[in-house]
């Protein structure tokens, strides 16, 4: 494999809005991020992704960008963006932006001066089509809920939309709008950005007949990715998306893609693929039912542990996955993949020990770092989140009383991990000094970075701990190219692998289930690098011949002879 500059990197996403505020309107800002980074390199991070920062009138949290060149006043100037590049670079570490190029804000210039004309020049920078006998085009259901259709006031036109009605989709047939967009991020490229995390990319592609699909919904509607996954040729466009922007500029991509075909992952992450990486979002399907929150998902941590080792599996002769437990996008891991007697320090740090030594780039979003959970909200007016309203009322048209339906949003919102990050035990824990855009969990005062800073026994110390264990200067070829080798595969609760080189064996073993468990050991062990209970040193090297006793949620990093 040909070795890359962000091969044995580690990365961290921020979300502005929640990350830091500094001049107390509740709002993290630009500043917050700069005055923050001395705290990331301590923890050993050399690429930030941001969450989108351009102007926006924030419908979907900047995921609906009015201005493409324009950073949100929420945010800060241009200038402190410049600032932040520089900074940035001053420590050696790198920004990438969040590109939106599936859709724009209906606010956006292109898409008002369509509205005046549909069937004008910026009509078809977008997709406008009649109704039929008074009806929607077809019966696509957005990702949002609701039509992905919205109707033009005044006229028998409807424009597409497979996020919100403010969200319309970009024409990526249309050559004018993909040569604006290549400009666009060539721009930010040449500023200093050193690459990008491309968002919901694989929608660029439609079926231009429209089709009716049989509905998967009592409504007569289908899901939107019913299409995303039967129309074919989305790589042309990515391919000539990376020849115009990306190669140019040796940038690192990061794709969010689902609904893909795995017989494809070749093109998208091989040696020539169209990204450096794209995210492996495997144990968040296996969590969640397409049809919705309010469908409820059995699996075990063996599904788990197994979805784990297939997707590494999967691209071991290919590239390399992005490894995630958390986004902006999903629940907190600690609330979401780990059972009721998992859900305290132990258990974070065991599933970061599993997911962060794992062959591909690893991504840390802000507060997993400290075991940020889940909130408990108790009415759905506090929610920000429009997925999470929409879902709302999607659970209460099904039949599920307002109890069962917050409860649910409880467990899935989006806003889980949005709430502000725990900086300290101080008011709106150290996040503002005004009052936050978003609620604080309560659990602040025992969940925070300054706490945790004075505890060498904290999930924030444990996790500098993995990632200086990943980059350590000797076993970091280990890690980045080694081989994964899965273990114990059919031993329930304990997650185990190798990672393997001509040089170094280290042996990765958890075990997650509730009760104490033996491991048999293949070779000998040289060292421990790294356990996650504090007396585990001592109680691991009591082995019994060449069997290992884990406690339940015990993790261990261990060099093998």
């Amino acid at each position: 494999m040909k070795k890359q500059w962000w091969h044995g990197k580690v990365a961290y996403q921020i979300y502005p809005k929640s990350f830091y505020d500094t001049n107390g309107d509740g709002i993290g800002d630009l500043e917050g991020v700069i005055s923050k980074l001395d705290y990331l390199k301590q923890l050993g991070i050399d690429i930030i992704w941001l969450s989108p920062i351009y102007q926006s009138p924030f419908v979907d949290q900047g995921y609906d960008i009015s201005d493409y060149y324009a950073i949100a006043k929420e945010f800060g100037t241009m200038e402190q963006f410049d600032r932040l590049l520089l900074e940035a670079k001053k420590r050696d570490m790198y920004i990438i932006m969040d590109l939106v190029i599936n859709h724009c804000s209906d606010k956006h210039e292109w898409f008002q001066k369509a509205l005046k004309d549909p069937e004008g020049e910026y009509g078809k920078y977008f997709y406008f089509r009649k109704g039929k006998d008074g009806k929607v085009p077809n019966n696509w259901r957005s990702y949002f809920g609701g039509s992905v259709w919205e109707p033009v006031e005044g006229s028998d036109y409807y424009y597409l939309h497979f996020f919100a009605k403010e969200q319309p989709d970009l024409n990526w047939t249309n050559p004018t709008v993909r040569e604006k967009l290549y400009t666009m991020i060539n721009w930010w490229l040449e500023k200093g950005v050193s690459g990008f995390r491309i968002d919901a990319i694989m929608n660029i592609k439609k079926d231009l007949n429209f089709p009716n699909y049989t509905p998967d919904h009592s409504d007569g509607t289908v899901h939107v990715t019913k299409m995303v996954e039967s129309v074919e040729g989305v790589e042309e466009y990515l391919r000539e998306l990376k020849k115009e922007t990306f190669d140019r500029y040796h940038a690192f991509t990061v794709g969010e893609v689902f609904n893909m075909n795995k017989q494809k992952l070749k093109e998208f992450i091989g040696e020539d693929g169209v990204f450096s990486t794209i995210f492996d979002f495997s144990q968040h399907i296996l969590t969640q039912k397409e049809g919705g929150w309010g469908e409820k998902q059995t699996w075990t941590m063996d599904d788990w542990k197994k979805t784990i080792y297939s997707a590494q599996e999967e691209v071991k002769e290919i590239g390399f996955y992005a490894n995630i437990l958390e986004n902006h996008d999903e629940p907190r891991a600690i609330s979401r993949f780990l059972p009721d007697y998992a859900q305290n320090k132990e258990g974070a740090k065991a599933i970061a020990t599993v997911s962060l030594l794992l062959r591909g780039i690893p991504f840390i979003y802000q507060g997993q770092e400290i075991g940020m959970t889940n909130c408990p909200v108790d009415s759905i007016e506090k929610y920000d989140d429009i997925s999470t309203k929409d879902q709302y009322h999607q659970a209460l048209k099904e039949g599920l009383t307002k109890e069962e339906a917050l409860s649910i949003c409880q467990q899935f919102s989006r806003d889980n991990a949005r709430t502000p990050m725990q900086w300290s035990d101080e008011e709106n824990a150290g996040f503002t000094t005004g009052t936050p855009w978003l609620f604080v969990n309560p659990n602040y005062k025992e969940i925070n970075v300054k706490l945790e800073e004075q505890d060498e026994d904290s999930i924030l110390h444990y996790y500098r701990k993995l990632i200086e264990i990943r980059k350590n200067e000797q076993w970091n070829d280990t890690f980045t190219y080694g081989d994964f080798i899965p273990a114990n595969v059919e031993q329930e609760g304990i997650v185990a692998y190798y990672r393997k080189d001509e040089k170094y064996t280290f042996f990765v073993v958890v075990n997650l289930s509730p009760k104490e468990q033996k491991v048999v050991l293949k070779e000998e062990i040289k060292q421990i690098l790294l356990s996650n209970l504090s007396d585990a040193k001592e109680e691991a090297m009591k082995l019994d011949g060449n069997t290992l006793t884990l406690r339940s949620c015990e993790a261990l990093v261990l060099q093998m002879k």
